[in-house]
């Protein structure tokens, strides 16, 4: 039997699924009040990432793992060498991560949530995995008291702790979505070429902490499951243009939650459609999520992940849905 070659979108361009993963060990959660409550999603991050990576090999999808730079480094002794001198003075000193510098363990083994560079080496021995950055010290780019010179010092480490393990950055996520345009020049001169914007949208838009109230958030609940903000898939054409490509995020994968378990099959949907809507459109659509949230609950968020993919699958065949990370998708 002869097979009929994929429909290319019904607009004669390929539709486009980019995943990229805010990896960041205890560095990206460190700061809330619920930090304890926490801990066990930390603690199965590790299985979580080899899940991820199994899948992401068997189902070959291509994915930018955006990795906060202390988790370049493989022991304290290396981290403390490249800390940059210049730091930001957060208003809020607790956003700070630099007072728990001096609480790193010796080495990976001893200190597992705070140091991750072996992590790092089973991300990249899978094809298709970009490491990109989540900056060097998890830096909050919107919040009072940083500057731009001490993001390009924390940037700048970044750049050079990743060239110590061989990785040359290509993509930036800003930590908690907090985009600041005013710092995209300095990451087009630090060699960087494309950006994590957020979801057009009143819920979605850039804001500092202090923005993020409880209304927000209720939204982007809801919209997980209900159709309100439409579908989020874009060309990138249609995206302004910049010292750095915008890849904006589509949708947050949210993990699975046995207090709205009932919702599952809503939520599953919500993206399958979104995703069919691309790949019939020749449209970008951009998943994102953190690697502990699937750390604890990890076999039933890896299944929901498979079934997506599966169903990504299908529409490879159909429509010639392709994978790309986030620099692949910026030059495609």
């Amino acid at each position: 039997m002869v097979r009929s070659p994929p429909v290319v979108g019904l607009v004669g361009q390929p539709g486009t699924l980019v995943i990229s993963l805010d990896h960041e060990l205890y560095w990206g959660v460190r700061d809330i009040p619920s930090l304890d409550r926490y801990e066990a999603n930390l603690r199965g991050e590790r299985r979580a990432i080899r899940g991820l990576l199994r899948l992401f090999r068997e189902y070959e999808v291509h994915a930018t793992w955006a990795t906060v730079g202390f988790l370049f480094l493989r022991d304290r002794r290396e981290l403390l060498a490249h800390l940059p001198e210049r730091r930001p003075g957060y208003r809020d000193a607790r956003l700070s991560p630099y007072g728990d510098v001096e609480r790193v363990g010796e080495d990976e083994e001893r200190d597992p949530l705070r140091l991750g560079a072996s992590l790092l080496d089973e991300i990249r021995a899978v094809p298709g995995q970009e490491i990109g950055t989540h900056t060097f010290s998890h830096y909050y780019a919107l919040e009072p008291g940083q500057d731009e010179e001490a993001f390009r010092a924390d940037l700048d480490a970044a750049v050079r702790a990743a060239r110590a393990r061989g990785v040359e950055l290509r993509s930036i996520v800003f930590p908690r979505n907090q985009v600041n345009p005013a710092y995209l020049p300095a990451c087009a001169e630090a060699g960087l070429v494309a950006y994590r914007g957020t979801e057009r949208g009143w819920a979605y838009g850039a804001v500092a902490e202090a923005g993020n109230r409880p209304l927000r958030r209720a939204f982007r609940l809801a919209d997980a499951y209900l159709p309100l903000s439409g579908h989020n898939a874009y060309r990138l054409a249609d995206v302004a243009a910049g010292p750095l490509v915008n890849v904006p995020s589509s949708r947050f994968l949210r993990p699975w939650s046995p207090r709205l378990a009932p919702l599952e099959g809503l939520r599953l949907r919500r993206i399958a459609h979104d995703l069919a809507h691309a790949a019939r459109e020749g449209l970008v659509y951009h998943l994102w999520w953190h690697p502990h949230n699937f750390g604890v609950h990890t076999e039933r968020n890896l299944e929901l992940l498979r079934r997506l993919l599966e169903h990504a699958a299908g529409l490879r065949e159909r429509y010639g849905l392709r994978s790309l990370g986030m620099a692949e998708a910026a030059s495609a």
